[in-house]
């Protein structure tokens, strides 16, 4: 099984050059599914209509999220009402939509799980016991698990705590692409984060004026605005067996202008 994923969509610009360069890679790499990560693809941050459905319209299968999930008034509704789009599974109970979805291909089945990380990030529910208690259910499938975690240390640790019982954990969130595609010793692919999908030159896609400005001077805020020019896409493509869904090849994806 081929599967693609790729980082943080930020802003229209990062939608853009999405749907751009997505179908090209999609003949290159001849993925079984695509992943995308879409809670920065609204204006702003967050997700709405407009945005998943470009997302989907490029090429994606299924499109996770973050802590930003629910930045924007509709995304309940958005969550509740597209089937492939998912959040953080260890969201608090009460939050709309759902934490993971599996793709029937008919020889295989593909899990995709979102989770999000407890350190630095919005209150949810302790990812290592969450997903603990996931695993006991639908073992037959092939999965995935996109970690949208701020701390390094936390993603590896969530790596290693599931390496031999998932086929893929890789992280998202900091939009910032990590050198460390690897398998780990028990046959899970791994990548700390797989980057963003975004304006270049900018600081994680926002304007780079902006956010010099409020890290230097935090009692008189600019308003952060998304950054315009040249992007770059983001992601990590794998390779699983399908009889004993160890990853048998990983590597970093990174397209530039």
């Amino acid at each position: 099984m081929r599967i693609l994923c790729i980082g943080d969509v930020v802003s229209q610009e990062g939608i853009d050059f999405l749907c751009e360069k997505l179908p090209r890679l999609k003949r290159q790499y001849q993925p079984d599914a695509v992943i995308v990560n879409g809670e920065n693809s609204a204006r702003g941050n967050g997700i709405d209509e407009y945005a998943y459905e470009q997302i989907i319209s490029a090429g994606a299968d299924v499109v996770t999220g973050g802590n930003h999930s629910f930045q924007k008034k509709t995304a309940g509704a958005l969550h509740e009402e597209k089937k492939r789009l998912i959040r953080p599974a260890n969201m608090p109970d009460n939050m709309a939509g759902r934490g993971e979805l599996i793709l029937d291909f008919c020889r295989f089945r593909l899990r995709v799980i979102n989770l999000s990380g407890s350190l630095c990030m919005s209150e949810c529910i302790n990812p290592f016991e969450y997903v603990q208690k996931l695993l006991e259910t639908d073992t037959d499938a092939v999965t995935v698990v996109d970690f949208h975690a701020e701390a390094t240390s936390e993603k590896q640790a969530l790596g290693y705590f599931l390496d031999g019982r998932v086929s893929l954990v890789y992280g998202t969130h900091t939009h910032v692409q990590t050198n460390d595609a690897r398998i780990l010793p028990k046959g899970t692919g791994y990548m700390t984060d797989i980057g963003m999908t975004g304006v270049r030159d900018s600081v994680i896609g926002k304007a780079i004026e902006c956010c010099v400005h409020n890290f230097r001077f935090p009692d008189q805020r600019m308003q952060i605005s998304d950054a315009k020019g040249s992007c770059i896409l983001c992601g990590v493509f794998a390779q699983i067996d399908e009889k004993s869904k160890k990853c048998t090849d990983i590597s970093p994806v990174f397209v530039d202008n």
